[in-house]
């Protein structure tokens, strides 16, 4: 009888899959050559038993014969587990091998995803390329197309004909290229007076730097300073090759370039730029010469965006004299100027010389420019916030109702039952509402104001905000409602959180005047804004 040769158990764990199935394969040969041991074994008994008569000895075989009988049984099952694992071997080898399959697979998408990612991103330098190369030239061609327009200018335009020009133009205007909407069309006697006095300078804005000012302030506007700043150096290193630095047209081009710095935020150099263009205008047109102001007013406004308050208000001061002695004292450009001085002094708490400045220009306001002009009405609200920081709100609120029922009259002609402002409108609610016989009817019995007055102003508007907030602090709940809703309604934009609540800011300060004297807000300064009492009006930036 043949024996049986396993593996040492402490050596399975250090066995390969090869070896366990060669292993397999030797206890299978193994358990086959003992089975058949067995059968012969077992087939002798059952000849003996046949041959046996004792019962002793026929027991005894039969014994044997069972159990011979059960390690055949033990044989066969071990012989069917080797089967089994031989067949479990050959499917993991089978999976083995799709998983090979599928790896080569998988190394060969990514090599192809990383070929197309890559000829993507050369497709995408490509197209990048291309986009630069077409900005560029739209550029070189709208530049191209600038300098044409500079060469019909210097061919259509001698020098001769630019220093005789028409004696109706107002070369102000080239200074401050947005004052001609502001102020009309009803100041002629203004408008050849600043002519004269600009003249007697003996130099005007040449037509091609005009062009050049208003083309980089439609590049500045559109935030496209990547054009804007390099366009403007190029004219003045052009002009400075050609004139000299020592030359008013240098001079000009200095401000427009402070001007794109401004925008920009880099206060430093547009005040270096500034300083060097009054140097140059004081030298060459000297120092009572209208751009002189203009660049002096520039100055100031600059040093107030940077809240150098005591810095600026010399300047300011200088720029009003020039105005007044050029133009005389009732301009309107002086009373822009008297804006732009009261705004600076107010920053500095300096309340009585801001009361002074802002009714100086009120006067002149209203006397050149009639009671109608949107100026009058924004000086009025600059000098109600005025009133609002030292605590006078009854003076306040005198202001505020003037602005609302001259817009009143302005639409309906007069004031009576049927057509009456809103603040009284208001009132007249409050005082129904403490009687305790509150009008129920709807907003829209007088809600028509709104509408038929046109109250698309921002004045106007502001004037309703202030007034409503000057009302909740003295107690008018119901008439500061009244005044609020007909703002909302009556706005064209959305709501300005920032020039909604400086009123209500101020008018929470306190009620000693003191304190408001002590209080400085920040200077918001935008051309021919209204709104809050922190914007003056009068605050322009003169381009050229």
């Amino acid at each position: 009888m043949s024996t049986m040769v396993y593996p040492r158990e402490e050596k399975l764990d250090k066995l390969s899959q090869e070896e366990i199935i060669s292993n397999t394969k030797l206890v299978m040969q193994g358990l086959e050559a003992l089975k058949n041991e067995h059968n012969s074994i077992l087939h002798s008994l059952l000849e003996t038993i046949k041959c046996l008569k004792k019962d002793e000895e026929a027991n005894l075989v039969h014994e044997k014969s069972n159990l011979l009988r059960k390690s055949v049984e033990m044989i066969e099952l071990g012989l069917g587990e080797a089967q089994v694992m031989m067949a479990l071997s050959n499917h993991l080898n089978a999976v083995e091998s799709e998983k090979q399959k599928l790896r080569a697979q998988v190394r060969r998408l990514c090599q192809e995803n990383q070929w197309l990612r890559d000829e993507l991103a050369n497709t995408q330098q490509k197209l990048q390329r291309s986009e630069q190369t077409v900005a560029q030239l739209e550029e070189e061609k709208k530049h191209l197309e600038f300098m044409n327009q500079l060469k019909k200018y210097d061919e259509d335009v001698s020098p001769s004909e630019e220093k005789e020009g028409d004696s109706t133009k107002d070369s102000l205007d080239d200074l401050f290229p947005n004052e001609e909407e502001e102020h009309g069309p009803g100041l002629p006697h203004q408008h050849s007076s600043a002519v004269a006095a600009a003249q007697q300078g003996g130099y005007e804005i040449p037509a091609r730097l005009r062009t050049l000012h208003n083309l980089v302030i439609q590049y500045a506007s559109q935030g496209r300073y990547e054009v804007a700043v390099p366009l403007c150096k190029q004219a003045l290193e052009d002009l400075e090759k050609t004139s000299g630095h020592d030359h008013p047209d240098v001079a000009t081009m200095l401000n427009i370039l402070a001007l794109v710095y401004r925008d920009q935020n880099k206060y430093k150099e547009a005040a270096h730029l500034l300083n060097d263009a009054l140097s140059i205008r004081e030298k060459t047109l000297g120092k009572d010469h209208p751009a002189v102001a203009a660049t002096l007013n520039n100055l100031a406004v600059l040093y107030g965006k940077r809240g150098k308050y005591k810095e600026a208000e010399p300047l300011c001061k200088r720029a009003l004299e020039i105005r007044e002695k050029v133009l005389g004292k009732d301009h309107p450009d002086v009373a822009k100027q008297l804006n732009n001085l009261a705004l600076l002094c107010q920053n500095q708490g300096k309340y009585d010389e801001v009361e002074y400045y802002y009714c100086r220009a009120l006067e002149i306001y209203e006397s050149c420019l009639g009671p109608d002009d949107p100026n009058v009405a924004k000086t009025k609200n600059n000098l109600a916030s005025c009133y609002l920081k030292q605590g006078k709100y009854k003076d306040a609120e005198v202001l505020y109702k003037e602005i609302l029922t001259r817009a009143h009259v302005k639409e309906f002609g007069s004031v009576d039952d049927e057509h009456k402002p809103i603040w009284m409108h208001a009132e007249e609610r409050e005082e129904m509402s403490k009687s305790k016989h509150r009008d129920s009817a709807p907003y829209a019995e007088y809600g028509g104001w709104y509408k038929a007055c046109k109250v698309s102003s921002p004045t106007v508007n502001t004037t309703l905000r202030n007034l409503g907030a000057l009302y909740r602090r003295q107690g008018k709940l119901e008439a500061a409602e009244t005044l609020e809703e007909c703002a909302v309604r009556s706005r064209r934009q959305g709501i300005d959180p920032i020039n909604q609540t400086k009123v209500v800011e101020i008018l929470k300060e306190g009620d000693g005047t003191e304190r408001h004297r002590s209080l400085g807000g920040s200077v918001k300064y935008e051309n021919a804004t209204d709104g809050s009492e922190e914007v003056s009006m009068g605050v322009e930036w003169s381009g050229a």
